[in-house]
C-alpha cells in the first residue's frame, strides 16, 4: 500500500504564498503521475495541477502563472508553490498518486490539508 502525507497547509494572507509538499511512503514502486486536487466548501474536488515523473505539467486554468508544481522522483515527493494566493484560493488540498503494476493503475490519495487565504 501506499501511503501519502501532506504538510505545508495553513493560514496566509492575500497576496501571500505557501509551499505544500507530499511524500509518499510504502509501497512505493510503480507510481507515475502525481498531483493536487482541493475541495472548497460547497464545491467538488478539482484538479489543481500535475505532474508526470518525466516533469511534464499541467494547470488549473485559475492557478496558472500563479502555482508551480514540481517533484523529487527519488525522494518521491511532490510540492506545490503557491503565489499570489487570492481568496478563492481556500480549501482542503489533497495530494494525489497513481501506482501501476502489471498494467494495473490504482489512485491513492492524501488526508488532505487545510489553506485558509484572508484578507
Amino acid at each position: 500500500q501506499v501511503q501519502l502525507m501532506e504538510s505545508g497547509g495553513g493560514l496566509v494572507q492575500a497576496g501571500g504564498s505557501l509551499r505544500l509538499s507530499c511524500a509518499a511512503s510504502g509501497s512505493i514502486f510503480g507510481i507515475y503521475d502525481m498531483g493536487w486536487y482541493r475541495q472548497a466548501p460547497g464545491k467538488q474536488r478539482e484538479l489543481v495541477a500535475r505532474i508526470t515523473p518525466g516533469g511534464s505539467r499541467n494547470y488549473a486554468d485559475s492557478v496558472k502563472g500563479r502555482f508551480t508544481i514540481s517533484r523529487d522522483n527519488a525522494e518521491n515527493t511532490v510540492y506545490l508553490q503557491m503565489n499570489s494566493l487570492k481568496l478563492e484560493d481556500t480549501a482542503v488540498y489533497y495530494c494525489n498518486a497513481y501506482k501501476r503494476i502489471a498494467g494495473i493503475d490504482a489512485p491513492y490519495w492524501g488526508q488532505g490539508t487545510q489553506v485558509t487565504v484572508s484578507s
